[in-house]
């Protein structure tokens, strides 16, 4: 998937020889003194001053050339710092010239950094350019010059063939925090792009994707019979969502299908509940995990509350078809199972530095044993969930292989109102394994079928409540 390039330079190595030329050399050392005619006492004051003025002419010339090489490298200096950056300020210029005045090596040995973006050619970028607003027939088209930055900078990171990875110009910056405060219009489904294919992650419980019969896992192959093919992220979310009363038509592939199946769906308002409670026969408390946003851990402390109020002997923890979140949420929620400080996860960054992160809480649930639920639509944050309850406590895993999002990503807001979403590290469960496109497998594996999904007969949901009652009574 990334393809490295790499060349060398060899220069040559040359030789320099000293030629002394003249009909006779002259040598002046202490053994030679007195070796000449005339008065002694004038050979000695003429000796004599002959030194004097030489080393005088020597301090001359050596001052002087000591001069010359400061005045010329403070130029060199003044001037490379005035090439990179006209928009510095004096202030900040002249800091970098003393700053490299006692470090010499970098005012001629040159930043790597730099040198290295002196070797990408943007010349081809210009020259496209140019001959868009010369040749391109549709004149209203070259109007806007900012959507073609913003598509050119689109093009960039989706050039490094993360999907995770993704520009978003000021618009789509602001529908995207409205999605992470949980309120939008649309289909309520998580989507990625997989193997080149739009693919659903997970449809949201209840909402109208769910509804519809979408599954997760399904291959979006037209929107409103349009390819998908050649759709960025992007593109899809902005065909996919609308205003809340329209329609879409999603032609989808299902998982170990033969034939494709266009599914309609009426747009509505997306207000996601987070997490949900009920109580089970048998002092079972069962937890549904719909997605971790911005108020899942304040949702979560609610019905935990409540659980306990109950006296639960045993939990089910499902976040089956739930595409993730926030990472400092999740975190939140898994303190509540283990003892403060116990490190839930790992981060490894660019450079292979691992950095743990611990358990916040106050481990009330800890002792309650637990099981949960997975399937391929619990990615990313729902993984980390069920890959620290496993390692941890020994949590016991139930449904099918999950999705397989090991990677963390920061959205970092630009200087006019758009926004980089981008990979930073790399994540791993607290025993150290990457799921990063392998995912979790279940400790029991449960498939449900297309027929018992549509029946409503949960199967996955069954097994757990069995496996905790046989814990239960073992505990008795």
């Amino acid at each position: 998937m990334k393809d490295a390039e790499s060349f060398s330079e060899n220069s040559g190595s040359g030789k320099s020889s000293g030629i002394i030329t003249g009909e006779k050399s002259v040598i002046l050392n202490k053994d030679n003194i007195g070796e000449t005619t005339g008065d002694p006492r004038r050979q000695a004051v003429f000796t004599e001053n002959n030194r004097i003025k030489t080393g005088k002419s020597w301090a001359y010339h050596l001052f002087s050339f000591l001069i010359i090489c400061l005045v010329f490298y403070m130029g060199v200096s003044w001037g490379k710092h005035m090439a990179i950056s006209q928009e510095n300020s004096s202030d900040s210029v002249f800091r970098d010239i003393v700053h490299q005045l006692s470090d010499p090596k970098e005012l001629f040995a040159g930043n790597p950094e730099e040198d290295k973006d002196q070797k990408v050619k943007f010349d081809i970028f210009w020259e496209v350019w140019k001959k868009v607003d010369q040749d391109y027939v549709e004149r209203e088209a070259l109007n806007d010059t900012q959507k073609r930055v913003y598509g050119a900078v689109k093009g960039m990171v989706a050039s490094l063939g993360d999907p995770h990875s993704v520009f978003f110009d000021p618009d789509e910056t602001r529908e995207f925090n409205v999605e992470l405060d949980g309120k939008f219009s649309g289909i309520g489904a998580e989507l990625t792009i997989q193997d080149g294919i739009l693919t659903v992650v997970a449809p949201i419980e209840d909402m109208p994707a769910d509804k519809a019969g979408l599954l997760a896992g399904d291959k979006i192959l037209k929107v409103d019979g349009e390819l998908t093919s050649d759709m960025t992220i992007n593109d899809a979310v902005k065909k996919i969502r609308g205003k809340k009363g329209t329609e879409v038509v999603l032609t989808v592939l299902h998982k170990d299908a033969d034939e494709t199946e266009d599914i309609k769906i009426v747009r509505d308002e997306i207000d996601i509940k987070s997490v949900a409670y009920e109580r089970k026969d048998g002092d079972i408390g069962y937890i549904r995990i719909k997605g971790f946003m911005d108020d899942t851990a304040d949702e979560f402390e609610e019905v935990v509350t409540k659980a306990l109020a109950d006296k639960v002997k045993g939990l089910v923890v499902d976040v089956r078809s739930n595409p993730g979140g926030n990472l400092n949420v999740a975190v939140k929620i898994i303190s509540r199972f283990v003892n403060k400080g116990e490190t839930v996860l790992w981060e490894k960054d660019r450079n292979g530095k691992e950095e743990p992160y611990p358990a916040v809480g106050n481990a009330d649930l800890k002792d309650i044993p637990t099981v949960v639920l997975i399937d391929g639509g619990s990615a990313s944050a729902s993984e980390i969930l069920a890959g620290a309850l496993r390692d941890i406590n020994g949590s016991m895993l139930i449904g099918e292989k999950s999705f397989g999002k090991g990677s963390v990503q920061v959205l970092e807001p630009l200087s006019d109102g758009s926004s980089l979403k981008i990979t930073i590290a790399k994540w791993l469960t607290p025993s150290k394994q990457s799921i990063d496109k392998v995912g979790i497998k279940p400790t029991i594996e449960v498939k449900l079928t297309i027929d018992d999904i549509k029946k409503k007969d949960d199967k996955q949901l069954k097994r757990a409540l069995e496996e905790l009652e046989k814990i239960i009574q073992g505990k008795q």
